[in-house]
């Protein structure tokens, strides 16, 4: 499998939990019914099943939707042995494993594409750090379809035109442009999202119940980077790397080089603007 891509979202686990609006937070507790059914969209390493337990929820049922067949095996085995560490009983079934003990929560990883969902009658849906990387049209089918009567619509870390590095560089304007260019040149893709998703959810047909900022802020401490952030870091300099790769944009070597420098010796700060969006479809 991709280990770096499996290392990639299980580093960026600390800078998320950083990051969600508590507010949104305990909006969406404070809706869900007792024992939820959950569908998550991106399932990515599978991180929301040990959130959610954390935050006192306990589904009656968890489906991940990840496109990824070798992240479903990931998460699968990854988060059944770290609940397992936390204390959590878990014992593993056919198609996934089953936490807890009376009552366990049966959770299961699938691949496949989540904007292809079919009916279904979720009470939540986890969309986190997704709706930017799809068509909004297709993403709200999609939510309509698997939201059921009085469900949720949860989309956290949702990405909206904001990338900041620190300490200055004169290219740092000119840089951001380009990398955000490049991300609206591809189909479905939308460096704005956050903003033109509150536009969507007020015209349409469902309720927007709560919204948050949720900026990733990564920054270095008197002993380094937290956890495995300086890690995240040099992932997304070469996120804006490749998205440079061929654009004539001035100063291109020396920021890439500069930066790397700066996250080499523990200088470099990073913030991306975001939201966390709640909604009932």
């Amino acid at each position: 499998m991709d280990h770096a891509q499996a290392r990639y979202l299980e580093a960026k686990r600390t800078v998320d939990e950083r990051a969600l609006d508590r507010l949104v937070r305990d909006e969406l507790l404070d809706r869900l019914p007792p024992s939820p059914s959950v569908v998550e969209f991106a399932a990515g390493t599978g991180v929301t099943v040990p959130r959610l337990l954390e935050w006192g929820v306990e589904p009656s049922s968890y489906v991940g939707i990840e496109q990824d067949a070798d992240l479903v095996d990931y998460a699968c085995e990854t988060r059944a042995l770290d609940l397992d560490e936390r204390g959590y009983p878990v014992t593993g079934t056919d198609e996934g494993f089953s936490v807890g003990a009376d009552e366990a929560v049966d959770v299961r990883f699938v691949a496949g594409d989540a904007t292809a969902v079919a009916d279904g009658d979720a009470d939540l849906v986890v969309a986190q750090a997704f709706a930017d990387l799809v068509d909004h049209g297709t993403l709200l089918d999609a939510l309509d379809r698997a939201v059921g009567d009085d469900g949720l619509a949860y989309l956290p870390i949702t990405f909206d035109g904001g990338t900041l590095f620190q300490p200055d560089h004169p290219a740092d304007d000119r840089i951001e442009r380009a990398y955000h260019d490049s991300i609206a040149e591809r189909p479905g893709r939308d460096p704005r999202t956050g903003r033109h998703l509150l536009d969507r959810f007020r015209t349409a047909t469902g309720e927007l119940l709560a919204v948050g900022g949720s900026d990733w802020i990564v920054r270095p401490r008197d002993d380094g980077y937290p956890a495995d952030e300086r890690y995240f870091l040099s992932c997304l300099l070469d996120f804006v790397a490749d998205a440079l790769d061929g654009r004539s944009v001035d100063g291109t070597g020396d920021w890439l080089s500069s930066r790397r420098q700066q996250l080499a010796d523990g200088k470099l700060t990073y913030v991306a603007h975001q939201y966390d969006l709640l909604y009932a479809p």
